[in-house]
């Protein structure tokens, strides 16, 4: 894939969600709620500061991250459905 995206913005891919639930229930697509759990795949170069500087992100390809349910633009990009969000979007970096 060759996208880079451009300022602060972020480019991700939704983890999903287990399909059973802890009981062994079976939750159909029709019911399972959007994952906020993503992995960043590209980072743009960072957004400018008053006085010009490029700032970089604080996010870097690798990193799960917790995202809004309905936060970003969500794109095809070969073949496989992504978002692009700002990185003010992304709630929270998870840790491991």
């Amino acid at each position: 894939m060759n996208f880079k995206p451009l300022h602060d913005r972020v480019l991700v891919r939704r983890i999903e969600a287990a399909e059973k639930t802890k009981g062994g229930i079976i939750i159909p697509d029709t019911a399972q709620e959007k994952p906020m759990e993503a992995e960043v795949i590209a980072v743009g170069p960072g957004s400018r500061d008053e006085s010009g500087e490029v700032r970089p992100l604080d996010l870097k390809p690798g990193d799960r991250i917790l995202i809004g349910k309905w936060s970003g633009t969500e794109v095809q990009i070969d073949g496989e459905d992504h978002l692009i969000l700002k990185e003010s979007d992304v709630l929270g970096v998870i840790e491991s």
